[in-house]
């Protein structure tokens, strides 16, 4: 019988984000496999960016990450950006579409992403506001995993409301690997069993960032630090339990040279090809049937 199975991934490897303050610095074409973006920050734009921005779409594989689709705002949405996005997407050849299982409007924006009420009804909300966006994408998308501080009307846990919306829109998961250790953390749950626990199906990449210790019991999620070991251990336990997925780095605040970013992206490679030879090796021994094959689609 064949067991081999397939998991589609949107890219390959380790990506960087990249960001405008980047300009001008010589990126080695071999020092990430693809890059991200914000689309809300390059829609529109020409110019010296907008020249330098399609240099980079035509030499690597690209993602983007949204900031205000606000899908959990109790407003409207914002179709108008959805079909700005949907153009940009078809303009720049982008891989996958991302956003965040959070809020940042109410009759304006709010400059911050706030946590959508862990219960069935927000669910229900969210979940019909994810397929009305990817009904006018005509396509899917992967909604990230979010770092948050408080809980309001919690009926759920954050793993099974996260789940129920993933199953009820049928989107994709991008998972931010710092955001579990920050969560859990800050309100006290095994990252591991929470990893554990997430649909291997629905990865389409990842993230991984810095982020700033408050206090023991306290972290805040700023992606302006470098990657801390224990989250790299985290991203380790991912790749043993999931298999190797994209990876990307995130860095929005105090970014350093190019150089020492890179350095971090050439560190997720080193853990992707050591999980990818630990699997290999534990598939030989064991004389396994069937063998999980990674696709870039």
């Amino acid at each position: 019988m064949n067991t081999t199975k397939t998991v589609e991934y949107p890219v390959r490897g380790a990506g960087l984000g990249l960001r405008r303050s980047m300009m001008g610095e010589d990126m080695p074409a071999s020092a990430v496999d693809f890059l991200e973006v914000a689309p809300e920050n390059w829609i529109n734009v020409g110019g010296r960016y907008g020249r330098w921005f399609r240099e980079y779409t035509e030499r690597y594989p690209f993602v983007i990450h949204g900031l205000s689709l606000s899908i959990g705002s109790p407003s409207p949405l914002d179709l108008e950006l959805v079909r700005s996005v949907k153009q940009f997407i078809r303009e720049h050849g982008i891989r996958c579409y991302s956003e965040h299982l959070s809020y940042c409007s109410d009759h304006g924006h709010l400059y911050d992403l706030l946590p959508i009420p862990f219960t069935e009804d927000a669910v229900h909300y969210v979940a019909g506001r994810i397929r009305r966006v990817q009904d006018v994408l005509e396509q899917r998308i992967a909604m990230e995993n979010v770092s948050y501080y408080a809980a309001p009307a919690r009926e759920m846990t954050e793993l099974e409301f996260l789940n129920a919306v993933l199953e009820e829109a049928d989107c994709d998961l991008l998972l931010d690997v710092n955001n579990i250790y920050v969560n859990a953390i800050n309100h006290s749950y095994d990252p591991a069993e929470f990893l554990r626990g997430l649909p291997a199906e629905r990865i389409r990449y990842a993230h991984v960032a810095g982020h700033f210790n408050e206090a023991d019991d306290l972290k805040v999620d700023t992606h302006g630090a470098p990657v801390i070991d224990p989250v790299w251990e985290l991203l380790e336990q991912a790749y043993a339990h999931f298999g190797v997925f994209p990876t990307l780095l995130e860095r929005d605040f105090n970014i350093p040279p190019l150089p020492e970013l890179v350095g971090e992206v050439a560190h997720v490679r080193e853990l992707q090809a050591r999980a990818a030879k630990t699997a290999s090796g534990a598939r030989g021994i064991a004389g396994s049937p069937g063998e999980v094959v990674y696709a870039q689609r």
